[in-house]
């Protein structure tokens, strides 16, 4: 099939690539020239684990390539997907205005029928009210599809091309089984295409974030509770967790959840609940607990040391918001390394991947950029682990000791057993154990 692919961040680049790999011709369109030319030549814009490879490839096959010109895109394409941002606005509600931007353009420009989906998170109902405007702006036919993403930063390649379920939002039988055929080499493990109407695709991308930041912030909660009992919350996760019913996954106690999907997908759905009349209590306490848990750090550090921190060093291991990638968006650590600068701290911070991202955000004021993750500890008062990168769970122990100024660690992943840590002198801050 020829596709288009409006946009080049994290899951347009995505889609677009995997779409290529399955055979298909496809071009990429953004505004970013830059990031086109770099993208053309085979230069990766952002860090995703096994992406670069098929970018090469592909470019290699001739099966994908980039352009700021979306005319040239809808021209040569029979289905244009939309997969830009939508940027949170202050009222927590998603800013829609670029597809809507995008979407009038396709329109415009096409010379004959085309398939046109939303894969970007929109509000339930957007489908249907910008098909209705759509079609104001054009007597030729088109069809508005939602197909929403579901994929783990660090894990993209694979979430897209063995996913767990294709969501196909519409209702006509024509479009969906071209939708079908198209995603048919994504499936054949025997995984569903599941079509539906858009208002539910699109609810259903809301419902599956929520749940899975509800039992972020409820394994969160109990820690919390655990902590004032002097229970663990590992051995409690572990007997909880082993019930079939209730599996593992997303039950990690630790700083709580980021990036670019949870929080503003949460805040966007309870703005819909406050627009329907619904008060939607426990998806505003899913918020509320993972606000107070990205503060556990800067609690434990404060009832240590006091408010005051000046005149001492911290090192900050972790800066992305999980392993595997270089997004920052809603990350933990931001708000650490930002309440521990206003306390008077100066901060040096290591990453795998995301210090460029960092040091965007943050500038140079009192923080040290170290390439590597020794380099940070140099006369730290303290340790803060904020992103269980692999490289942090087996260090050298004796030469963290022998490098800190005092041998604190406030861990908020829990990558190491307590008992050992205070057996090999260092003082020992974890999320949820005494």
């Amino acid at each position: 099939m020829k596709i288009a692919v409006v946009g080049s961040g994290y899951v347009g680049l995505t889609a677009g690539i995997c779409f290529a790999e399955s055979g298909n011709d496809v071009i990429c369109v953004d505004v970013d020239r830059e990031k086109v030319d770099r993208l053309n030549r085979g230069e990766l814009t952002l860090y995703e684990p096994g992406l670069g490879e098929l970018l090469v490839n592909n470019l290699q096959a001739q099966r994908v390539h980039f352009t700021s010109d979306l005319a040239e895109a809808v021209r040569n394409s029979s289905i244009v997907f939309i997969a830009v941002g939508t940027p949170q606005k202050d009222n927590g509600q998603p800013d829609i205005q670029v597809i809507e931007d995008v979407a009038r353009s396709i329109v415009r420009t096409m010379d004959a029928y085309r398939i046109i989906v939303i894969k970007s998170t929109v509000p339930v109902g957007t489908t249907e009210q910008l098909a209705n405007k759509l079609a104001e702006l054009t007597e030729l036919p088109f069809d508005l599809v939602n197909n929403p993403e579901f994929l783990k930063e660090g894990y993209a390649v694979d979430d897209f091309s063995r996913p767990d379920r294709v969501i196909i939002g519409t209702t006509n039988p024509q479009v969906a089984a071209v939708m079908e055929e198209l995603y048919a080499p994504f499936v054949r493990n025997g995984k569903p295409i599941i079509v539906m109407d858009p208002a539910s695709s699109e609810m259903t991308k809301y419902a599956a974030n929520a749940l899975l930041s509800t039992k972020i912030s409820f394994i969160n909660e109990l820690a919390n509770l655990c902590e004032k009992l002097g229970a663990d919350i590992d051995n409690v996760r572990r007997g909880m967790c082993s019930d079939s019913r209730i599996g593992y996954q997303f039950l990690y106690p630790g700083l709580g959840f980021g990036g670019s999907c949870f929080p503003k997908d949460i805040q966007a759905l309870t703005r819909i609940c406050d627009s329907v009349g619904y008060p939607g209590w426990l998806l505003k306490a899913v918020k509320q607990v993972n606000d107070y848990q990205k503060l556990s750090l800067q609690r434990k550090i404060t009832a240590h040391f006091g408010d005051d921190l000046t005149g001492r060093q911290f090192a900050v291991w972790g800066i992305s918001f999980k392993p595997r990638t270089d997004d920052v968006r809603e990350s933990p650590a931001l708000g650490l390394i930002a309440d521990l600068l206003a306390l008077g701290a100066k901060v040096n911070i290591h990453d795998t991947q995301a210090l460029p991202n960092a040091q965007k955000h943050f500038g140079d004021a009192r923080i040290g950029y170290c390439r590597h993750m020794y380099d940070a500890l140099n006369q730290a008062d303290g340790l803060c682990i904020n992103t269980e990168w692999n490289e942090y769970r087996n260090p050298d122990y004796d030469k963290m000791l022998h490098l800190m100024r005092q041998p604190i660690v406030f861990d908020g992943r829990n990558v190491y057993e307590p008992a050992k840590m205070r057996a090999r002198g260092f003082t020992y801050y974890a999320i949820g154990k005494k």
